[in-house]
């Protein structure tokens, strides 16, 4: 294991450098943009720029890396991403940060893959499932350290995006350094949505509903604690606690699946989420007293158990259904999907908090939340599950900002593992 960790060490360095600039840019652009006085509405349409940007750079990015190559398409990549961030503090109007976020979010798509990609060279059927582990642990510690590197600076100034653009230029020292041989060209991902949702009806709608809920957290979770009035601090910590839970729980939920039928799991996990999300809304009166902090952080401790195990269920559950040499496809459709879904969740929350206020946020996540359990639940009476014996065994999934077609290169060795 040790071996393996250390042969890889390099990309993984650079993903933990490039995470963290994530994770500053995550945390500081939805809150620079509230402390700028802008609606919930104008926010929501620098998240869906981001969103479909980031759709669109997984199509092109091999392209790019067929023309130029890894290396020097990856350092390309952090360059960008790093004027990208330093951008937001010269030109500051809503407009204007839906265009940069739109190259962060095409350049920090390619940047994944190209990481993604080569971990997948390295690696073999029998040590891909730690090696994706490992970059799924670094991954959201990088995310992590990167939020709670916001409370040292101001929102307010140029401070905190200079941080992130240094991170994103450490980030592509290991790998521009690195003599491994570089991987095979990237992946590109032919969707068939007709015959996405002919095979799961539950997996493609169950994969747009995570984008929905994933992209209304991401960008308007921060804005919830601003509300609740919490310290920057305080922020960052309900927002790694959301992730925690997620860590925690991906693993006892897919192991359930594995034993009856995913859709009951699904529905499951929806009705969960849409009582937790009810619970905070009818709790609102006491959330925001004063010293209640610790109710919130267990509600979006809470909210993320459910949360973050819901991708990978929809990814097993289309798969039940698919030969094995179609999981790439498979995996790389829901990808897809869940990009587009991603793009609506943003309008959905933000026109939700304008007109209720920050309420509105967990009204938003319990309505996509049920619709996610009862379609689910309603496609079980629909359809047989097949026997547990007979489909591939769960496997855990990031939801987090690195889904990447690649993702689906790396998961889909492991789902044929059984």
């Amino acid at each position: 294991m040790i071996k393996e960790i250390y042969a890889i060490s390099a990309l993984l360095v650079s993903t933990l450098f490039m995470m963290i600039g994530t994770g500053v840019g995550v945390m500081l652009i939805p809150l620079r943009a509230s402390a700028e006085g802008w609606t919930s509405t104008e926010i929501a349409w620098i998240g869906t720029s981001y969103a479909v940007a980031f759709t669109i750079g997984g199509l092109v990015t091999p392209i790019l890396v067929k023309r130029v190559g890894h290396i020097r398409s990856f350092a390309a990549i952090q360059s960008l991403l790093g004027m990208s961030l330093l951008l937001h503090t010269l030109i500051v109007d809503p407009i204007a940060w839906c265009f940069i976020r739109a190259l962060g979010g095409m350049t920090l798509v390619g940047g994944y893959m190209i990481v993604e990609s080569w971990l997948n060279e390295r690696s073999n059927n029998a040590s891909r499932g730690r090696i994706f582990s490992a970059y799924m642990i670094v991954s959201m510690t990088g995310v992590a350290v990167g939020q709670y590197l916001v409370p040292f600076g101001s929102i307010t100034t140029a401070q905190l995006f200079i941080v992130g653009s240094v991170a994103f230029s450490i980030s592509m020292l290991p790998i521009s350094l690195s003599t491994a041989q570089a991987p095979q060209p990237l992946t590109s991902v032919i969707v068939d949505p007709v015959a996405l949702f002919k095979r799961s009806p539950a997996a493609m709608t169950g994969s747009f509903l995570a984008g929905v809920i994933f992209s209304n957290w991401s960008y308007f979770g921060p804005i919830y604690g601003k509300a609740m009035n919490f310290s920057i601090t305080g922020i960052a910590t309900m927002l790694t606690l959301t992730m925690i839970g997620g860590m925690l729980f991906q693993f006892p939920f897919g192991r359930l699946s594995d034993r009856i039928d995913r859709r009951y799991v699904m529905a499951l996990v929806g009705g969960a989420g849409t009582v937790i999300s009810a619970t905070m809304v009818l709790s609102a009166p006491m959330l925001s007293a004063p010293g209640n902090s610790l109710y919130i952080f267990l509600g979006m401790f809470s909210l993320g158990s459910v949360m973050f195990p819901m991708y990978a269920l929809n990814v097993a559950h289309a798969n039940d259904f698919a030969k094995p040499e179609e999981f790439v496809q498979v995996s790389g459709g829901l990808l897809i999907v869940y990009g587009i879904g991603s793009m609506a969740g943003p309008q959905f929350g933000g026109r939700l908090i304008d007109a209720v206020g920050p309420d509105g946020f967990f009204v938003a996540m319990g309505l996509a939340y049920a619709v996610y359990g009862l379609y689910a639940l309603w496609r079980s009476f629909r359809k047989d599950a097949i026997a547990p014996a007979m489909r591939p065994d769960f496997k855990i999934v990031p939801m987090s900002p690195t889904q990447t077609p690649e993702t689906a290169v790396i998961y889909a060795p492991l789902q044929e593992a059984k």
